[in-house]
């Protein structure tokens, strides 16, 4: 029986993760259910996308993937399943697929939900759930649904560069007020090409290294590192980055002008010495 996650915007203070999970067991007492989180931030998607790029390989293949994030997003929600990497994914279409994967997914369609059906979480579960199981009968994928012919598209979130900068936003903030920015280590060596550089934010605070961990630099000084995910982290040792720079994560779902008066606080450049 395949392994299943689950990942929400839920949180823990209410009955509803529990449900789900009764819902899908109800309908196999076999299947074996994980939680990837349940604290994704509200609207953000870069985020979720953020969490389930970085999770979903350290599971098996052929596991399945089910992301309950801004469901009703939209006036005609549709759920999506797709498989990526040899896995299979189960969002909204709400723009957060093409997200995790950077554009849209090789294999994706649409499960068929009736119009009594879309409001309810429950029957959402319901159908994902006779999804896996014919799947895991022997049905072939085209069979479950029909056909996606275009996703919800969203800004991705991929950093800016050229020759001598990145720029990137910050999409997670985590419990520690550790920053994570959008460039990844493949992008930062890329563009580096074994140059020094200054990585910058808010008003003139800098770091000019990489580190491996935090016990490299005195407690109470800022570093940045790559995560175990590969993406630029900015941190305090025994500090709170965020709080001490008045960093904020970028908010995808904001206004224009708003954007534009917080911007400075979401951002974070990379600048490669000629």
């Amino acid at each position: 029986m395949p392994i299943i996650t689950l990942t929400s915007d839920i949180g823990d203070k209410d009955y509803l993760v529990g449900a789900i999970k009764g819902r899908l067991w109800r309908s196999n007492k076999a299947f074996q259910i994980a939680d990837i989180s349940h604290n994704i931030t509200p609207f953000q998607f870069g985020e979720a996308a953020y969490f389930i790029r970085s999770a979903f390989h350290h599971f098996p293949e052929y596991s399945w993937h089910i992301i309950l994030v801004n469901m009703f997003d939209n006036a005609n929600p549709r759920c999506l399943l797709a498989f990526h990497e040899g896995h299979y994914f189960v969002c909204p279409d709400n723009g957060l697929l093409p997200m995790i994967f950077d554009g849209d997914p090789p294999l994706s369609i649409t499960l068929p939900l009736t119009p009594a059906q879309i409001p309810d979480m429950m029957q959402w579960i319901d159908e994902i759930a006779k999804a896996i199981l014919r799947m895991d009968a022997g049905a072939s994928f085209q069979s479950l649904g029909t056909e996606t012919e275009q996703m919800v598209s969203r800004n991705n979130l991929k950093p800016n560069f050229s020759d001598d900068w990145i720029e990137g936003r910050i999409i997670l903030i985590d419990r520690f007020e550790n920053v994570v920015v959008n460039i990844n280590r493949e992008l930062f060596e890329g563009v580096r090409k074994g140059r020094s550089f200054q990585i910058a934010f808010k008003a003139g605070d800098q770091i000019n290294q990489i580190s491996d961990h935090y016990g490299q630099v005195n407690e109470g000084d800022k570093l940045a590192f790559f995560n175990s995910a590969g993406y630029l982290e900015i941190a305090v040792n025994k500090g709170n980055a965020a709080g001490l720079f008045g960093l904020k994560a970028y908010n995808s779902s904001a206004s224009d002008q708003f954007l534009k008066s917080r911007l400075f606080y979401q951002t974070v450049r990379i600048f490669f010495n000629s």
